[in-house]
């Protein structure tokens, strides 16, 4: 990527451009083959800061964000800021875009329900601690049972892993 950095109605230091180029060094973490940036700092007479960064993107055109504080660190960072929420939000629109195209659609051939038939052995009734001694033992999810006085009852695992009872 090319850098160019301009300095208006201000002499710019050594150590003014080395903060400049570390700024653009961080947007490039975004991976979108930014062409070319240009970072022009220019100070008025009240001795304000106005920083200005333009990006050319493939794909996408220009980038340009202003900041403007009496601290040109500042508002360098400040703006930096705003082009990182700005170039973010580009990258993770790219990113989603692309994830669309490659997911192929999941075909599932849908199978009809088969009830297989099972036995019921309910003749013999049993207590429900003797129920519940079986059932643990069996290692089903749900079993029925005839209690001592002759009504159908269920007993199951519930979701808790306590036991239910009906």
């Amino acid at each position: 990527m090319n850098v160019t950095i301009v300095g208006r109605n201000i002499d710019l230091t050594d150590a003014m451009k080395d903060h400049i180029s570390k700024v653009i060094s961080e947007v490039e973490k975004y991976n979108l083959g930014i062409v070319h940036a240009t970072v022009i700092i220019d100070k008025d007479k009240r001795d304000f800061f106005t920083v200005e960064i333009v990006m050319n993107i493939p794909e996408k055109g220009t980038a340009v964000v202003h900041f403007k504080d009496k601290d040109m660190y500042t508002a360098l960072d400040k703006a930096k800021d705003k082009l990182e929420k700005l170039l973010r939000r580009y990258h993770d629109k790219k990113t989603d875009h692309h994830k669309k195209d490659r997911i192929e659609p999941l075909i599932v051939e849908e199978e009809e329900d088969e009830i297989i038939q099972m036995p019921l052995d309910v003749e013999k009734p049993l207590s429900i601690e003797e129920a519940i001694e079986e059932f643990k033992k069996s290692g089903l999810y749900f079993m029925v049972f005839k209690d001592t006085e002759g009504e159908k009852r269920v007993i199951y695992r519930r979701k808790d892993g306590k036991l239910g009872l009906y």
